[in-house]
C-alpha cells in the first residue's frame, strides 16, 4: 500500500447527462493540496460552494449517496468516490456545472479512465490510516444487512448479495488488492435494477436519465410486447425491448462479468466508504450491503477515527488500559494541584461515555480540615471529578486551548456513601443530550463496585478570556 498521500497532475473533465435527474454536467478532476481530501464544488452556483466528501454531507440515500451543504447538492457520488479510492487518490478538487455527475455507462470506468488520462503526482504528506484494531459491527435484522470490519495490515474487502429474488439468486465477490484489482476487475461494472423496479423508480422521480446504455436491467417477470412498448415510451427509450431468457439482462446485454451485480455492489461501497474521510487498514464483510447500510457504517468508523485522532492529540505514549494519562489530562484541562480530580481515563467513546479514574489518598490537602481524626472526601469535590471526566467526554478535535467547559446546572445530586483514604474512584459520565455548545451528562462515581454519588449535570462551552500580554 502507498504511504504518501497523492492527487493528480493535469486537470481532466468528462460531460453527459446523470443517471436520476436527467441533467447535463460537464465534471472536472483538478489537483488539490496535501491533507485536502476529496471535496465537490459547484461552479455554476456563485461562489463555488464546497462540499466535503464525508458522511456528515449525506443528505439522501435513495438508490444513490447525495452529499449537501445548505440548500447545494450533488447527486450520486458513489462511482465518483470509487473511482478516486480505487485509484488510490487522497486529495482531489471535483468541480461540477451541474447537480449530479454524469453516469456514463453506469459503472466507475469513465471516471477512471480520464483520471489516468491526467497522471498521479506523489506527495510529501504521509497517508492517514485508519487501522482498524477491533471489530465494528452494523445491523440491520429487519433488512438483513450485516456490515463487519475486521482487523488486518491492508485493505480488504468481501460482499454477499441476495434479493430473494430467483431472477439473480445470491452472488458474492471479494476485493484484497485494491491497487492491482480494483481496476481490472471492478471499475466497470455496471449499476443495476430489475425489470419490475423500473416504472416505480421511475414514479418516485428517479432514473431520469437511465437508458438500456447505462444500466442493466434483469428480467424478473414475463411481461407482454405491448407492455414493454409502453414501459420504454414512459421512459423514453427508443430502442425497442425484449426479454431474454429470465434473470437474464433485458435486451440479452452481456454481462461483463458473471457475478457483474455484486462487483458492482462492491464498487459502490468503495465509494461509499470514501466517505470516512480516510483510507482504511481492515478487512470489510458485507452482507446485502446498499447505500443506507454503508452510510452507517461510514458514520460509526467516521466517529471511531475521529476518536482515535482526539486521543493521538494528545496522548503521546501507548499505554495498556489507559486512554489518557495524567500529563495528557493537563494537556487538555486548565484544572491544576490541588485542584486536578482525576487521575487518568481508561474509556473514551466520542459523544458517548467516558470513565476517569481517582485513586483517593490521605496526602490530599483537604483531609487536613475535612475532617481531623476522621477523613472523609467533600461531596462537592466528587462531583467536581465528575465534571472534569465530563470535560473530556465533550472533546470533539477542536482546541482545547481556546476553550472553557463551564458547568450550568447539578440536579438531582445524591450522595450513597462516604469516600476515605485509600479508595479508588471510578467516575463514570454518559452523554444524554448535546447540542451546539450546551450538553447534558449523567454522572455516576463508583468505589469497589458500589455507587457512590450520582448527579445530573448541564455544561457549556465558552470561549476561553485572553489574558493580556505583560
Amino acid at each position: 500500500m502507498l504511504v504518501q498521500q497523492r492527487t493528480i497532475k493535469k486537470p481532466v473533465s468528462l460531460s453527459g447527462i446523470g443517471l436520476h435527474t436527467g441533467t447535463q454536467c460537464t465534471m472536472t478532476f483538478r489537483p488539490a493540496p496535501e491533507n485536502y481530501g476529496i471535496r465537490f464544488r459547484r461552479v455554476d452556483i456563485g461562489g463555488s460552494p464546497e462540499i466535503p466528501a464525508d458522511v456528515d454531507h449525506v443528505v439522501d440515500v435513495a438508490r444513490g449517496t447525495t452529499l449537501g451543504i445548505g440548500d447545494v447538492r450533488v447527486h450520486t457520488t458513489e462511482h465518483v468516490l470509487a473511482a478516486v479510492v480505487g485509484l488510490l487518490i487522497d486529495n482531489i478538487i471535483i468541480d461540477l456545472d451541474g447537480i449530479e455527475p454524469p453516469i456514463g455507462d453506469g459503472s466507475a470506468k469513465p471516471y477512471v479512465d480520464v483520471l489516468q488520462e491526467a497522471g498521479f503526482e506523489m506527495q510529501e504528506a504521509p497517508k492517514d490510516y485508519l487501522v482498524i484494531d477491533q471489530m465494528v459491527e452494523y445491523k440491520d435484522e429487519k433488512r438483513g444487512v450485516h456490515i463487519v470490519a475486521l482487523p488486518t495490515d491492508d485493505f480488504r474487502m468481501t460482499v454477499m448479495v441476495d434479493y430473494n429474488n430467483p431472477a439473480l439468486g445470491s452472488q458474492h465477490t471479494g476485493i484484497f488488492d485494491l491497487e492491482k484489482e480494483f481496476v481490472p476487475e471492478f471499475s466497470m461494472c455496471r449499476t443495476f435494477c430489475f425489470l419490475h423496479e423500473v416504472e416505480q423508480l421511475r414514479d418516485a422521480g428517479l432514473i431520469k436519465g437511465g437508458a438500456l446504455d447505462n444500466a442493466i436491467v434483469i428480467a424478473d417477470k414475463d411481461l407482454p410486447d405491448e407492455e414493454l412498448r409502453r414501459i420504454a415510451d414512459k421512459l423514453g427509450i427508443k430502442e425497442s425491448i425484449f426479454l431474454g431468457g429470465h434473470g437474464q439482462p433485458v435486451n440479452n446485454k452481456t454481462l461483463r462479468f458473471k457475478n457483474e451485480p455484486a462487483r458492482h455492489k462492491l464498487l459502490d461501497m468503495v465509494g461509499d466508504l470514501a466517505l470516512i474521510g480516510v483510507p482504511l487498514k481492515a478487512h470489510i464483510l458485507a452482507a446485502r450491503p446498499g447505500h443506507a447500510a454503508n452510510v452507517e457504517f461510514a458514520k460509526i468508523v467516521r466517529k471511531l477515527y475521529q476518536q482515535k485522532k482526539i486521543v493521538k492529540k494528545y496522548q503521546h505514549e501507548k499505554k495498556q488500559g489507559v486512554v489518557f494519562d495524567v500529563t495528557a489530562l493537563q494537556r487538555i484541562l486548565p484544572h491544576r494541584y490541588p485542584f486536578l480530580l482525576v487521575d487518568k481515563i481508561v474509556e473514551f467513546k466520542l459523544n458517548e461515555r467516558c470513565v476517569g479514574v481517582k485513586s483517593v489518598s490521605v496526602n490530599e490537602e483537604f483531609f487536613q480540615g475535612h475532617f481531623p481524626g476522621a477523613p472523609v472526601m467533600p461531596g462537592v469535590l466528587i462531583i467536581e471529578g465528575m465534571a472534569q471526566t465530563g470535560g473530556i467526554l465533550l472533546l470533539d478535535g477542536s482546541d482545547t486551548n481556546d476553550r472553557l467547559v463551564l458547568f450550568m446546572g447539578i440536579n438531582n445530586a445524591k450522595f450513597r456513601r462516604q469516600v476515605v483514604p485509600g479508595d479508588q474512584l471510578v467516575y463514570e459520565l454518559t452523554m444524554v443530550n448535546r447540542r451546539s455548545k450546551v450538553c447534558t451528562m449523567r454522572g455516576e462515581a463508583y468505589v469497589d463496585g458500589q455507587l457512590v454519588c450520582e448527579a445530573e449535570m448541564m455544561a457549556t462551552i465558552v470561549d476561553r478570556p485572553k489574558i493580556p500580554q505583560a
